[in-house]
């Protein structure tokens, strides 16, 4: 099957991103939020992003209003999804509305279309369950930040026909990314690697073994991180990291019990970037 048409359901930080990617690689690409806000903080983010990317001249400003020409967005989903090949769920990780969001995707979506879940934890199976059509749902596990991480998890679930797979290798490839496949078990690969490197950090900084700075400088500096621990979880949310390890803890045991202080810190409400503080401080 070739894709051709792509709607992003959720223009978060991650749905955002996505359609970035989508429109970057050519292809005719509808966001769809719950409400006009959300659909106009996500345009904006955006915008800023590929203002950011001719500034530092790694995009030509002819691409990019190449790209915001094939973007449409809007909050209804019916209209979002009616002439989708591939139709990309990337709303909160959270089981329930990820099953909630699959069942209304079943009902609104062509019968041919191919639904994918961005879930970074949850199993495709038990998503895929919620449709009429599970061997047309995948797993799209792309990274933080999308639009400039070079690789994307794919994740078959038990019934994710050949076909399925095959499209969405090809619409990747398309898009410039890279792709590995893997088995459907929460967390997948990178998750179940990173993630609980993350957790101990904190475990680090609560019993003092260092500053949050000095854990973070020892992945950068020591590693070759990209971004330490600390600074990358208020990057993506406290929140985000307590509900995957939460995943983790249920489905894996033990030895992935999430940190006390990163649960202290999510109950305070300091989520990190997105509310002004996290491990550091953001507000001015």
């Amino acid at each position: 099957m070739e894709i051709k048409a792509v709607c992003i359901v959720g223009m978060g930080t991650m749905g955002s991103q996505i359609g970035i990617v989508c429109a970057r690689g050519g292809y005719k690409t509808s966001m769809v939020d719950t409400s006009p806000q959300q659909v106009e903080k996500g345009l904006k983010s955006i915008q800023s992003f590929l203002k950011g990317q001719v500034k530092k001249k790694k995009m030509e400003q002819g691409m990019v209003d190449e790209m915001l020409s094939l973007t449409k967005t809007g909050t209804d989903l019916h209209e979002a999804v009616s002439r989708a090949d591939l139709v990309i769920e990337a709303v909160n990780e959270d089981i329930d509305l990820k099953k909630a969001v699959f069942r209304e995707l079943d009902e609104e979506s062509p019968q041919e279309a191919i639904l994918a879940s961005n879930t970074s934890t949850l199993w495709i199976a038990e998503i895929a369950a919620a449709t009429g059509r599970p061997h047309k749902c995948i797993g799209t596990h792309f990274l933080i930040p999308a639009a400039l991480t070079p690789l994307v998890e794919v994740v078959r679930g038990p019934e994710t026909s050949d076909e399925t797979h095959e499209s969405v290798l090809q619409f990747l490839e398309k898009c410039g990314k890279d792709t590995v496949t893997v088995a459907d078990s929460p967390g997948f690969v990178i998750n179940r690697l990173y993630l609980p490197l993350v957790n101990e950090a904190f475990f680090a900084l609560e019993t003092g073994l260092a500053s949050a700075e000095e854990i973070d400088k020892s992945c950068t500096k020591g590693l070759g991180f990209p971004l330490g621990p600390l600074a990358a979880a208020d990057a993506f949310g406290l929140d985000i990291l307590l509900a995957c390890m939460n995943t983790f803890y249920r489905e894996l045991g033990d030895k992935y019990r999430p940190a006390p202080l990163l649960v202290k810190l999510v109950k305070a409400g300091h989520l990190g970037r997105k509310t002004g503080r996290g491990v550091y401080e953001y507000r001015k």
